[in-house]
């Protein structure tokens, strides 16, 4: 494929802490597999306050705006000053309504082999609306929080149709729902009356189960293969996704979509982790695998395939794993040994 032949235009964000050396290792490994990829660089972030004193630049919208595609790395929302969540705040600017969190073990000799499951979180409702306010109690202004979340029928049943979709053209078998709707009777029971409703217009193509919030944590540890796709309100699913990236080592290997019906924004779900930030042993692979999700977004499962399988063959042989993993590679090293077995 020739230069001239990138078509697609993308928003690249590099973000911060580790962001700009896994963006770059997944630039590299796109490139080996020339991805058509026409990248738009924009700043978020730190980088973006540094740059303009706002994380989320008019600039950086008006990109994604107008690709309606963005691959980000981590960003940091700064503390205080009055600046919301930038994830957040990507989710309701472009109505990025599906949360999409794929887990497949890659690390073999885990405690959890062969997992192969998909969570969709409901992504602009719920508690994360953080509708939230003190009442003074006393001499104490800030005697009582309250917190207050919303579901609307409309965004339930779209949640829960994309993940029926899903499990009907990927040939996975069984959608959970999983809610709290004993105890949060209106506000997850609502989820749960659309999600039976949408369940009963795939009856025949999709089997359906329901499971409650906490009953679904459990079995998730101790039976994790009776799960395919789950799909679950916005608090919920932020923390059975996390769970379930623990059970094939960890957020280093989760990549996560925000996927709208004008935008999908494709990003790793760990932090920027400044901690170890400029030393060269950062883990792309979550990023490289939500690089692989875009890949398959815009139809170009070839290019996603052969990246997968030089990830597997990699991870598998053992020789040449960043330290979360076990061994000794730096970000450079893995990066090499991808785009040898690209080859």
């Amino acid at each position: 494929m020739t230069a001239d032949s990138k078509t697609i235009p993308a928003t690249l964000i590099a973000g911060d802490g580790i962001g700009p050396e896994i963006v770059e290792s997944v630039i590299e490994i796109l490139d080996a597999v020339d991805a058509p990829f026409a990248w738009d660089r924009q700043l978020a972030g730190m980088a973006g306050v540094d740059a303009v004193n706002d994380p989320l630049p008019k600039q950086t919208i008006e990109s994604i705006r107008r690709t309606g595609l963005a691959l980000k790395g981590p960003l940091t929302t700064p503390v205080g000053g009055g600046f919301k969540s930038i994830n957040v705040t990507l989710r309701q600017e472009f109505g990025l309504f599906a949360n999409v969190r794929p887990t497949k073990t890659i690390v073999p000799g885990g405690k959890f082999e062969d997992i192969d499951l998909v969570i969709f979180r409901e992504n602009l409702e719920g508690y994360y609306a953080a509708m939230e306010h003190y009442i003074p109690v006393g001499e104490d202004p800030k005697g009582i929080a309250l917190s207050s979340g919303f579901t609307s029928r409309a965004e339930c049943r779209r949640i829960v149709k994309y993940a029926f979709e899903y499990a009907v053209q990927n040939n996975r078998k069984t959608v959970t729902i999983v809610h709290k709707a004993n105890i949060l009777k209106l506000l997850t029971g609502l989820f749960l009356e659309e999600g039976r409703k949408v369940a009963e217009e795939y009856k025949g193509r999709v089997e359906f189960n329901e499971r409650i919030v906490d009953a679904c944590a459990m079995q998730l540890v101790i039976n994790p293969w009776q799960f395919d796709v789950i799909v679950t309100t916005n608090l919920f699913g932020d923390i059975l996704s996390d769970l379930t990236a623990g059970l094939v080592g960890g957020l280093g290997m989760a990549p996560g979509a925000n996927i709208g019906e004008k935008a999908a924004v494709f990003e790793a779900v760990h932090g920027s982790a400044p901690d170890i930030a400029g030393k060269g042993i950062a883990n792309p692979l979550a990023l490289l695998l939500a690089a692989v999700m875009m890949l398959r977004h815009v139809g170009r499962n070839d290019m996603a395939d052969r990246i997968d399988s030089a990830i597997a063959k990699v991870i598998t042989s053992g020789a040449v794993r960043t330290r979360d993993l076990g061994g000794t590679a730096s970000t450079k090293d893995l990066t090499a040994a991808l785009k040898q077995a690209l080859v």
